[in-house]
């Protein structure tokens, strides 16, 4: 009776493996699934991801039993379209990809209908745990299941024009040390703004100015969390704190004053022409700065960019904003799911995932990449504006925090809204003050939380 026993056991334990995964692939190398992907990268970052399915296909894929017929989308607007007619069931909706990329926002739509695989039925504690903690975070949704797998992330740095700003240092004294900070950014602003107005006596207000930003709600959501807060409430927007009382103040004077740009583009629009010295935003915009700036008149200059870390409030903690798009997998059965998370699995390892940054400006997504191979990889990079890039977020990644921005059904418009009254605030006190009317950063940050 013991020996039955025992055996009974032995089956029993056999068969919670096999329930949990320890069963083996449900693939065969004889008859390969073939999985529909869909992704948004153009340019270099369609020709590498071309490359890296290639060899997935002709080797692991081969091997298990696994085909990647990858579809490129290059308009975001175009692929995001088709992904809503998809989860709204529209008449003509095309069938639904096995594997797309897009962002949690994008999710939150499918997963709501029971549409997405969740990752962490494929995906063990121990290999989550290989990637960085804030962009899996990222990729989890309401019921804390994964359901964004982190691919192309992104932060946030500081595009200095040194070229530039070494002109301004030598004229001024400036102190490049001053760029690390809120406050130290709004008094070099000033300073260069009145140094370039002091140019042309004859011309009054007519100094340049020396930051843009491409989002000015960035500063607020990370500046609160940098100072212990949060511009978040209840899903919406809180803006009633001494913190971002400061925050308003430290950014209102130089922007009404004319030492930071206010401004509908993008920032390097203005660095490409020599409008800023510095600018700030995405870490994957790296490709839009040269070597050369084109003054309004014609004049090409060659110059220098140095890329810094994401600048932080005086007093307060390092945090930068983390953000980009993910891969997600159609629920579908455990082949075509089990497949899909074999891809992936192999398409974000260090080594794939590496070959991937080396040209798209993106950041890699596990703690190997960071911790062990990006500082020997960067040695072979032919791109030295990448070059710069990683250098410098590798050392934000010692350093910094990453924070995530929630994923609340009004957050696009609470941000949106943000941004343009925000602007349009600036803009109108900027005006007020040319005009010789009196100005307040009390009475008008009193009007733009009211």
């Amino acid at each position: 009776m013991k020996k039955i026993s025992l055996i009974i056991c032995l089956l029993f334990l056999i068969t919670s493996l096999a329930g949990c995964g320890g069963g083996g692939s449900p693939l065969n190398p004889n008859d390969p699934v073939t999985l529909s992907m869909w992704h948004n990268y153009g340019g270099d970052m369609q020709e590498t991801m071309d490359v890296l399915i290639d060899q997935f296909n002709s080797t692991v894929g081969k091997e298990q039993g696994v085909i990647i017929d990858v579809t490129a989308i290059s308009s975001s607007s175009e692929l995001n379209k088709s992904l809503d007619m998809i989860a709204n069931g529209d008449p003509g909706a095309p069938d639904i990809p096995d594997i797309f990329t897009g962002y949690p926002k994008v999710a939150i739509q499918f997963q709501e209908k029971d549409m997405l695989c969740n990752f962490d039925n494929y995906f063990t504690e121990s290999e989550i745990g290989e990637y960085v903690d804030a962009f899996i975070e990222e990729g989890r949704l309401s019921d804390g299941g994964l359901y964004v797998f982190p691919i192309a992330k992104s932060t946030e740095v500081l595009y200095l024009n040194q070229t530039l700003f070494d002109r301004f240092a030598e004229e001024t004294g400036a102190d490049a040390g001053k760029l690390t900070t809120f406050e130290g950014l709004a008094e070099l602003s000033m300073s260069y703004y009145d140094w370039t107005d002091a140019q042309t006596p004859d011309i009054p207000n007519d100094g340049k100015q020396f930051l843009a930003v491409d989002a000015w709600f960035n500063i607020a959501e990370v500046g609160m969390v940098q100072l212990g807060g949060s511009i978040f409430e209840n899903d919406a927007l809180s803006l009633e704190s001494d913190e971002f009382a400061h925050i308003f103040d430290v950014l209102y004077k130089p922007a009404v004053e004319g030492g930071f740009a206010v401004y509908d583009g993008y920032s390097s629009d203005l660095s490409k022409t020599g409008d800023v010295v510095c600018s700030m935003g995405s870490s994957a915009g790296i490709l839009f700065y040269g070597d050369t700036i084109t003054y309004p008149d014609g004049t090409i200059e060659n110059v220098e960019y140095n890329i810094l870390p994401y600048p932080v409030f005086e007093n307060g903690e390092a945090v930068a904003l983390q953000r980009g798009g993910g891969l997600m997998v159609a629920k579908t059965d455990e082949q075509r799911e089990y497949a899909a998370c074999l891809f992936i699995k192999w398409l974000t390892a260090s080594e794939q995932n590496m070959r991937f940054i080396e040209k798209t400006g993106y950041l890699p997504v596990t703690k190997q990449a960071f911790e062990e191979d990006m500082t020997s990889h960067l040695e072979s990079l032919t791109d030295e504006r990448i070059e710069k890039m990683l250098t410098s977020v590798l050392s934000m990644y010692d350093s910094y925090s990453f924070f995530t921005a929630p994923n609340y059904p009004a957050f696009d418009d609470d941000s949106s809204n943000y941004e343009s009254e925000f602007k349009a605030l600036l803009t109108g006190e900027r005006s007020k003050l040319i005009a010789g009317e009196d100005v307040s950063s009390e009475d008008a940050l009193a009007a733009f939380i009211k």
